[in-house]
């Protein structure tokens, strides 16, 4: 008599129990430079590819509001290579922004700190009035 095979025993979740060797996903902040930000395996356990992880991510921030901030075209123009700069730009900014969001997934408070530190620079340096030249009406 032949037995058809059960699929393993889920847990409380409804999922299959993990193997010890998997490693487990945060759902909460926490501090720490062990563990893995956008790709399996980084930064690691190493302090020094933690600290490059974390100016990745400052970087990316700083990248984003920078794409943000500006217009690649004059306002009004109507040629299709215009609108294809336009599109071009926005996909890039998209594509970093939701890197970021990937990383700040990763739950580690350091990433954390590190996005909100590089969109807070580069909203100061790209999007703020501190920077843009004063216009006079007289």
């Amino acid at each position: 008599m032949d037995m058809p095979m059960l699929p393993p025993a889920a847990n409380f979740t409804g999922m299959p129990p993990m193997d010890h060797m998997e490693m487990m996903t945060h759902m909460t902040f926490y501090w720490g430079k062990n563990g893995e930000i956008l790709f399996s395996g980084w930064p690691g356990t190493r302090s020094g590819m933690y600290a490059l992880a974390l100016i990745v991510v400052f970087l990316m921030a700083i990248i984003d509001e920078w794409l943000s901030s500006g217009r690649p075209v004059e306002p009004g123009s109507k040629h299709v290579a215009a609108g294809l700069v336009q599109t071009v730009v926005q996909g890039i900014r998209m594509g970093v922004a939701y890197m970021v969001m990937l990383a700040l997934m990763s739950f580690n408070g350091g990433v954390f700190l590190a996005a909100i530190a590089g969109h807070a620079l580069g909203f100061l340096a790209f999007r703020s009035m501190v920077f843009k030249g004063r216009e006079t009406t007289s």
